[in-house]
């Protein structure tokens, strides 16, 4: 007797000072009729998140709210909704983000996955009422993400779209992360999902990728998101190191993945320099230039990109939404649907 797929999901919610976006991530959430849980975890707001979290609360019993008292970060919020929901299928949601209507359907019609992810439609924040009606229709076009691919989507270039793959918001089955022993690292503030996806991609997860889109991510100013310390990215580098040193992986992702450390540690010595300069002198800073001559590169390289860059014009490489021209930006490209699909 073939045994149908398990359907119930539990959506995480990780929220610090939501409150003015917090309901319409909930309401998107409930909307789903496959989810039987969501947890939204106030990670130490100052301000009324969890009160109104509890507010947006539909009646149908699905809706669970937890307050730290004090603020412990994306990733040990998330691990604490995963231990205390009960659901075989996990998927995150951003606070200010939100779901268009049908996503999870969407996404369990599809099989053959441990992880399975849709395209992500930035929307600016002025706009995000209206972008239901206004979303492109794309054929599904599924695909499996390996791990090489992964990580390469997550390096930045310039003059290029920077790397964005992680931004993709995927569902995971709990039996994966259980059998692996597999949770988000909590002494990282950035790059948690990519550390995560990326642990599980090189123990073998089938990461799918779908094109449609059911995932609105909100682009606003004073998201947390777009800002991080000099400090997340060493730890963010020293997490590849780690992932380079836990298992047996080919030939091409262990370069794949040094790449991306090499890249984050660019970023991560370019910053730490200019911390030294504007906090103790350019003496300081060029002292730690002389003493660390690997980091040179980076240094001297960022500068003189960022300075050249001053005489350019540039798209933005934030993923950010077209403004008040109305058009919507799209995570994955992909062939728009015809009639009837």
């Amino acid at each position: 007797m073939t045994v149908a797929a398990p359907t119930n999901v539990c959506i995480i919610i990780a929220a610090k000072n939501a409150a003015d976006t917090i309901t319409r991530a909930i309401a998107s959430a409930l909307a789903e009729p496959e989810a039987a849980e969501v947890i939204v975890i106030d990670d130490g707001s100052t301000d009324d998140t969890a009160r109104t979290a509890r507010a947006a609360d539909d009646g149908s019993g699905r809706l669970n709210v937890i307050r730290f008292e004090e603020n412990r970060g994306p990733a040990a919020a998330r691990n604490h909704a995963i231990a205390i929901s009960q659901s075989p299928l996990l998927g995150v949601l951003d606070a200010d983000d939100f779901f268009f209507p049908g996503r999870l359907r969407q996404l369990l019609s599809e099989d053959g996955w441990d992880f399975i992810a849709d395209n992500i439609a930035f929307i600016d924040a002025s706009q995000a009422e209206t972008a239901h009606g206004r979303i492109g229709r794309f054929t599904a076009s599924p695909r499996l993400l390996d791990l090489v691919g992964f990580v390469e989507g997550n390096i930045s270039r310039r003059g290029v779209r920077r790397g964005e793959i992680g931004f993709l918001k995927p569902l995971m089955r709990r039996s994966f992360l259980e059998g692996h022993r597999l949770r988000y690292k909590e002494d990282l503030r950035l790059g948690e999902d990519y550390d995560l996806y990326a642990r599980a991609l090189a123990k073998g997860a089938r990461y799918k990728i779908i094109h449609s889109c059911g995932y609105a991510a909100v682009v606003r100013g004073n998201s947390l998101s777009g800002s991080h310390r000099t400090a997340d990215l060493r730890r963010l580098y020293e997490a590849d190191q780690a992932i380079l040193t836990e298992g047996p992986l080919s030939a091409d992702a262990a370069s794949a993945i040094r790449r991306h450390e090499r890249h984050i540690r660019d970023r991560y010595e370019l910053r730490h320099f200019l911390d030294l300069k504007n906090q103790t002198g350019y003496m300081s800073a060029i002292g730690y230039g002389l003493t660390n001559p690997g980091a040179l590169p980076a240094i001297v390289g960022g500068i003189l990109a960022d300075k050249t860059e001053r005489f350019h014009p540039r798209q933005s490489s934030a993923p950010l939404a077209l403004g008040g021209s109305g058009v919507i930006r799209y995570l994955l490209e992909a062939p728009v649907a015809g009639p009837g699909e």
